[in-house]
């Protein structure tokens, strides 16, 4: 059965233009893995990667906001056409407002992804706050939207399946897969 809170979070999802998501928890599982040297190391699930291209495809950017600067973070996301990353940010707050002064957005065409308290400022600001499975209790409470899947594992794939679906452009997308020669 459909919530007045579901009903809610499919109408916003129909109009945003702007994802953005955290990196630790949400792209990632937030597990923090080390080599010998030093080097973080993170574990991205493929099927996010196509779920951004597709939402990127269709017209949405996707940022990514990050309290941590890795490397491999800035790597992945290049491979993915992400050109808006900001990692080692404290103050997500003050660099999604930029993004949608220079966008020329409204809060209502704005989702953020995240799972942690360092979400929770930048999730009030947008219209549409998303939380993954493995979030802490208080970011869930505050999402319109609770994906099944946890952070690297399919919640941001859940996520831009839900724009796409929501946006009317699932089965014309799914179409053009299968016709590909």
């Amino acid at each position: 059965m459909l919530t007045d809170q579901h009903i809610a979070a499919d109408s916003l999802a129909k109009s945003i233009r702007l994802l953005v998501l955290d990196v630790d928890g949400v792209l990632t599982d937030g597990g923090l893995y080390y080599d010998s040297t030093g080097l973080a190391m993170k574990r991205f699930d493929s099927q996010d990667g196509n779920g951004i291209k597709m939402l990127q495809g269709c017209g949405v950017e996707v940022a990514v906001i990050s309290g941590m600067n890795a490397p491999c973070v800035k790597r992945r996301l290049e491979a993915l056409g992400i050109g808006t990353y900001h990692g080692g940010a404290q103050y997500k707050t003050r660099l999604l407002e930029t993004m949608r002064v220079e966008r020329r957005l409204t809060w209502n065409e704005i989702a953020y992804v995240g799972d942690e308290w360092v979400d929770l400022a930048a999730m009030a600001k947008v219209g549409l706050p998303i939380a993954v499975a493995n979030a802490r209790p208080e970011v869930k409470e505050r999402a319109l939207y609770v994906t099944k899947a946890s952070g690297g594992h399919g919640a941001v794939r859940e996520v831009t399946d839900w724009i796409l679906r929501c946006k009317g452009l699932m089965d014309s997308l799914l179409e053009e897969w299968i016709q590909r020669v």
